[in-house]
């Protein structure tokens, strides 16, 4: 199993002033120890379930960047893109980029956007759930195209490209790979299956039966479903001097067993560093055969 860390909170104690280094310090702790994947996520305003709006919050992007220049190994991905924050082609010229910069680690996870709220504070486009989703396939459809021979253009319905150019293309094979976010059992797992190297869920009691979903999506589409990444949002919490590493090996044990590949979370007190060795220490190598 492959062990991930989701960076979702940037309210540190140093304040704004040192998060850089404070950031820096905390990638290359994680990138040292083994995480395969860094992931933020997409979003404005700090989310409801991590603290209140008025947090300190990153850009996705930009942050991204500041951390692939501090790492060397570890993929590098939000998890998870608002597919309607960004014009499509843009959004594939940044992942692009970010890919070429990082050596080849960048990874497009991508869903449908849900916070309205800080949407409408900041003017950013969120349209009617219905159209979010035709939103969000045409832009893997765009994604795609880009990272492919050729340059025509696209006609969508709601998307239109002239050019598809996207030089220099990206260096992973055959492009980066894209994860779609979210447990949705008619649209989101269905794009999984046609779309997508991995899908992201959470580890609540409907696992089992959302991966059964997914494998019949998969059939309908002619995927074959176990070349599909199966990874779970994960909080890690290893106390304060590792002695909860245990708890969390005969966690990731249990989701093994149900299928999943791979964990991506958050860690409590990051910004420490500790918590984030304990793991490399205990938690990687005792998982890595599951």
């Amino acid at each position: 199993m492959k062990v991930g860390l989701q960076i979702p909170d940037f309210t540190w104690p140093g304040g704004p002033s040192s998060l850089g280094a404070d950031l820096a310090r905390v990638a290359r702790t994680a990138d040292d120890a083994g995480f395969n994947r860094i992931a933020v996520m997409d979003h404005f305003f700090q989310i409801g379930m991590v603290g209140p709006p008025e947090h300190d919050m990153l850009e996705a992007y930009t942050t991204l960047g500041f951390l692939a220049a501090h790492t060397s190994r570890a993929r590098l991905l939000t998890l998870v893109t608002g597919a309607v924050y960004r014009p499509p082609g843009l959004l594939a010229k940044t992942v692009t980029t970010l890919d070429a910069l990082s050596g080849g680690r960048a990874e497009l996870g991508i869903g449908a956007a849900w916070n309205e709220e800080e949407a409408r504070g900041l003017g950013l486009p969120f349209p009617p759930i219905a159209e979010r989703f035709e939103r969000l396939e045409e832009t893997l459809q765009i994604c795609l195209r880009m990272w492919g021979d050729g340059d025509e253009a696209y006609e969508g319905r709601h998307y239109r490209l002239g050019r598809t150019l996207n030089s220099p293309q990206a260096l992973s094979r055959p492009h980066p790979p894209i994860m779609v976010g979210g447990s949705g059992e008619r649209k989101t797992l269905r794009f999984v299956a046609r779309y997508a190297q991995a899908c992201n869920l959470f580890p609540g009691p409907d696992v089992a039966h959302k991966l059964d979903v997914l494998r019949e999506h998969c059939a309908a589409e002619g995927r074959d479903y176990d070349e599909i990444e199966k990874t779970v949002i994960f909080r890690f919490d290893p106390g304060e001097k590792g002695e909860k590493t245990g708890e969390i090996v005969d966690t990731l044990g249990k989701l093994a067993e149900l299928g999943i590949d791979a964990v991506i979370g958050g860690v409590t007190d990051v910004w420490r560093v500790t918590p984030l060795e304990a793991i490399g220490a205990d938690v990687i190598p005792a998982v890595a055969d599951l």
